[in-house]
């Protein structure tokens, strides 16, 4: 009976464990990682649940902080673009591999760079949370193939949640 009642406290204490920290890249040259990264799959934040169209942008501060501008189009292609403007810090000794992303002084928020292929085309942002990810490429659209060795490649991340493919313009 103690045995059963230790195996099943150690199972409810396991479950509420928070989950390991997101794995970083080994390393990530920033001016490589710079420019225009298109959303192809997620698991969106709030704001960005129904986007389309969805551009990350980044760019070098003088100050060494990274300028984010997320563009986005909610719910059709035709509707306006909406923006948001973060601001990021890399976090020292991570390789420039994780950042805290800022909406809101002061708060900021964790962005992992788990996944970065060896041409800095395809890369996955994630989170320790397992709670949002970003799948993004610098084409707005990729092969069903590429496609599913990311999102895999997400999985084993430890994501369990479905990921919502951003329509994007393809073919334009």
């Amino acid at each position: 009976m103690l045995r059963a009642l230790s195996a099943a406290l150690a199972a409810i204490l396991t479950g509420c464990a928070a989950p390991p920290p997101m794995p970083p890249v080994s390393h990530v040259d920033l001016d490589r990682f710079m420019g225009d990264w298109y959303v192809i799959a997620h698991i969106p934040s709030w704001p960005e649940r129904h986007a389309y169209d969805a551009v990350e942008s980044y760019r070098r501060l003088p100050d060494g902080r990274i300028q984010t501008d997320f563009r986005y189009r909610k719910g059709s292609f035709e509707a306006d673009v909406s923006t948001m403007h973060p601001v990021a810090t890399v976090r020292p000794d991570t390789g420039n591999a994780v950042w805290g992303m800022q909406f809101i002084w002061p708060i900021q928020a964790e962005y992992v760079i788990a996944y970065l292929d060896d041409a800095y085309q395809t890369t996955i942002i994630g989170r320790s949370k397992r709670d949002y990810v970003w799948i993004m490429a610098r084409v707005p659209c990729l092969s069903d193939e590429a496609y599913a060795a990311l999102a895999a490649k997400v999985t084993e991340l430890g994501y369990t949640e479905s990921l919502r493919k951003v329509p994007q313009p393809c073919g334009k």
